[in-house]
């Protein structure tokens, strides 16, 4: 099979895939006809430049057409596409150069300094920079031939813990979206469905393009950097039906910007768990539920909110359909041969062993009715005074409250409990850092919550640490304390 080939060539031509929303402020709409030609074109273009199956090929490129042929150019030659993010300095292409050895790097021209920093040619790398329309003169390249466990992608963990690991997805891993595409993500024929995910990360390689266009849905394009109150102007004049974001987007958004309702059928998140409070503001002002999700690099998506059920604040969801998971002492725990979209190993390493049971490393607990609850990573969990605390429910908690607009809660030593809950704190505009507003903070926590989980600590910070995808560094924030 070649899922390139299946995705977009036998897609009818006229039918709407892309719409792209330029920084230059342009407005561009992509048939199917038009990607299937281009991607057949860039592909040729690549193939006489010596790229063939197995190579892998780096994208340093934003929220564009181009980076979308060149994704789809790389499989169906049946090489390995490595998405690199806008946001990754010299350094960090140094280390994937090094670990995953692209034999091309394709980059926006407006990203040749950083890469040029690098030193690609020095490690024997090729470059393309885009946009270039010489590239798409090129005979088209025919599709190759390839087989479910053949590298098909490769995605650089974010490295909350340590340093990013070269996760190696298979062909089946694009195939197996089908899954979260229909109980998850949700989109249907004929509808507008945005990704916000940026290119270089795993929800963006499964849900910017790939579902969408799974569902007979359009993918929108947006290049530009974030702006809450211009995503809201996007959402409601381009009559967006889907909308898929970060929990950190959802959170700015309904802390910076006034909601209101909008043309949205359903949303979705995943990265993080989202917070109550965030859930209850866009249900009241924009008139979704926000259906959140779970998975992690290696895993792909494995549980999920469904469509047209009730979301439960706090969770989730349940495993998707064929996905078999279970809770070993508080740990999530899956069977990999029932996950479609289960990685084949670590770059470098031996190929992953499909009878092991993954342990993800994350916390959680389920209710009655088999919905399941993020508490927190396993390192992340405190233990004070011999009570186990997840760091999630605090966070909640101090969210909740009008002054706070992000909050991150990490352990802090104690010599007699052992660890205290210490929270820091991203306040809202017009609030000022002091001790009254800590103790208010404490007292609010301790009424939300059981009061032996209120953070005896409260720090006051103007940024959290995160990484590019926006999740919180809490291991950088346990090193500060």
């Amino acid at each position: 099979m070649n899922f390139a080939a299946t995705l977009v060539d036998t897609a009818p031509p006229e039918r709407r895939a892309l719409l792209e929303l330029a920084r230059d402020g342009s407005r561009r709409t992509w048939t199917f006809g038009e990607v299937a030609d281009r991607s057949a074109r860039l592909a040729g273009a690549l193939a006489a430049r010596g790229i063939g199956p197995g190579d892998v090929v780096m994208t340093l490129i934003g929220n564009r057409p181009d980076w979308v042929f060149a994704m789809l150019a790389s499989w169906r030659l049946g090489a390995v596409a490595l998405p690199g993010n806008e946001m990754l300095r010299a350094k960090d292409l140094r280390l994937r150069f090094g670990v995953a050895s692209p034999k091309l790097v394709i980059a926006d021209e407006r990203n040749r300094a950083e890469l040029e920093a690098a030193d690609p040619t020095g490690a024997g790398i090729d470059v393309l920079l885009v946009p270039d329309p010489s590239l798409y003169d090129a005979s088209p390249a025919p599709a190759a031939q390839l087989g479910l466990t053949d590298p098909a992608v490769i995605i650089f963990t974010s490295g909350t813990s340590g340093a990013p690991k070269a996760v190696t997805h298979g062909v089946r891993y694009l195939a197996g979206q089908r899954v979260q595409a229909e109980h998850w993500f949700g989109a249907r024929e004929g509808e507008l469905a945005w990704c916000t995910a940026a290119s270089g990360w795993s929800k963006s390689a499964r849900n910017v393009f790939v579902a969408p266009w799974l569902r007979g849905a359009t993918a929108l394009l947006h290049d530009d950097r974030f702006d809450p109150a211009e995503r809201l102007d996007i959402l409601e004049r381009e009559r967006v039906d889907v909308l898929c974001m970060a929990p950190t987007e959802y959170r700015v958004m309904a802390k910076r910007t006034e909601l209101r309702a909008l043309p949205l059928r359903t949303a979705v998140a995943a990265g993080e768990a989202l917070n109550p409070e965030v859930l209850h503001a866009w249900r009241e002002a924009v008139g979704v539920d926000v259906r959140d999700g779970y998975g992690q690099t290696e895993t792909g998506q494995t549980t999920a909110a469904p469509p047209g059920e009730a979301p439960r604040p706090s969770s989730m969801g349940r495993p998707l359909p064929g996905v078999r998971a279970w809770i070993d002492e508080g740990e999530l725990v899956l069977d990999p041969a029932t996950v479609p979209t289960f990685f084949l190993g670590y770059l470098g390493d031996a190929a992953r062993d499909l009878s092991e049971p993954w342990r993800t490393g994350d916390r959680v607990h389920e209710d009655d009715d088999g919905w399941l609850y993020f508490e927190g990573r396993a390192d992340d969990v405190i233990i004070s005074a011999g009570y186990r605390i997840g760091p999630f429910e605090v966070e909640s908690a101090l969210v909740s409250h009008p002054a706070v607009a992000e909050a991150a809660v990490v352990a802090a030593p104690d010599d007699e409990r052992g660890s205290v809950v210490r929270a820091v704190v991203v306040l809202r505009d017009g609030y000022a850092p002091g001790d009254d507003l800590a103790r208010a903070l404490q007292d609010h926590v301790k009424r939300e919550t059981a009061p032996y989980k209120y953070p005896r600590i409260v720090e006051f910070t103007d940024d959290l640490p995160k990484t590019a995808s926006g999740k919180i560094r809490r291991a950088q924030l346990r090193g500060t304390g």
